[in-house]
């Protein structure tokens, strides 16, 4: 299969490349899109063996459910049933934006493998031009989870896309880089007080003042998860991501550790380390872009510098921990 970009803002007749891509939809393939967190690798939610198409391309486990992107709040109360007065409130204060809300979904709505077989659903309207007109031409819910290799470091530009999804998929709409960097927020509703089962942009804080108390959620093992990213190891570049206390003299004690056993090391930091083989940037911006950047290089080992506050970047440290499986360097 030949996988085609076509390069949206800047493209003279754009109308076109809108029309390809809802054809494709329509007619049950796979479409990558630009949202403002990540690209999503697009099918229509209703039709099973479309969306059995995300499962193949990512060589995703099929017990993963999906988050459904749609172009309104109206069109999601169209697909969810039990809507509180809270969920409500999270729709208007949040939404076009970076929130997936886990609500009860319409009996016999989704295909299958989109909810994983659960009777629940993540869904979300996304904050970005081209996603949005999409959307509101194709006129149905599109599942979409990142349009990455599963476990691997997720797309914020259409070239990473191509680079995992060449010859899987057939379209690729680039529509620049995303502005946020790592995925949603997923927030579930179903339960009370709602529960944050992946952290993201819109903060725990943020909700609480609209809605009040949220708790957050560990890691489910053992549980059918009712939100991509709680199972797997996740966003994990070809070397061994270890974490790091965010302190200059550790980290240079760690590049040299690694030096004297004649190996090479890269660095994540929100600061420099010239003594490092190769030295990236670190933030919700930049995370996946770096961690991407380190299978591009000879290196052995990524440490991966984070805080000893837990809450700060606490989305950040949730998709470094899962790069790393956890594991910390000692």
């Amino acid at each position: 299969m030949e996988t085609k970009t076509i390069l949206v803002d800047k493209n003279e007749n754009v109308e076109k490349s809108y029309s390809q891509a809802v054809e494709m939809l329509r007619s049950g393939e796979v479409v990558a899109f630009p949202t403002e967190t990540v690209y999503g690798l697009g099918a229509v939610a209703t039709d099973l063996e479309a969306v059995d198409k995300i499962f193949k391309a990512k060589g995703r486990p099929s017990d993963n459910p999906l988050i459904v992107h749609v172009d309104s709040k109206e069109t999601a109360m169209e697909y969810v049933v039990n809507i509180t007065q809270k969920a409500e409130k999270c729709m208007d204060a949040f939404w076009p934006g970076a929130l997936t809300l886990i609500l009860t979904a319409k009996p016999d709505t989704f295909a299958a493998n989109v909810t994983a077989g659960l009777d629940t659903v993540g869904i979300r309207v996304p904050d970005h031009p081209v996603a949005l007109e999409l959307l509101k031409q194709l006129k149905k819910p599109v599942a979409a989870p990142s349009a990455n290799t599963s476990g691997k470091p997720s797309p914020t530009l259409a070239e990473h896309v191509f680079h995992d999804m060449n010859s899987k998929i057939p379209l690729v709409l680039d529509g620049g880089a995303t502005a946020i960097g790592i995925e949603s927020t997923v927030l579930d509703m179903t339960c009370e007080p709602p529960c944050i089962l992946r952290p993201g942009q819109v903060t725990k804080e943020q909700i609480e003042e609209v809605i009040g108390m949220v708790r957050l959620s560990s890691d489910i093992k053992g549980n059918a998860p009712k939100s991509p990213g709680m199972k797997y190891t996740h966003y994990a570049p070809e070397a061994p991501v270890y974490l790091i206390e965010e302190d200059a003299r550790l980290i240079e004690m760690a590049i040299d550790h690694v030096h004297n056993e004649g190996k090479k090391v890269a660095v994540l930091s929100h600061h420099d380390f010239p003594n490092a083989d190769f030295d990236f940037p670190l933030s919700a911006e930049t995370l996946y872009s770096s961690l991407r950047k380190c299978d591009m290089i000879d290196v052995n080992i990524i440490l991966a510098a984070v805080s000893s506050d837990k809450q700060k970047d606490i989305a950040v440290l949730n998709r470094l921990e899962k790069a790393a499986d956890h594991k910390w360097f000692s």
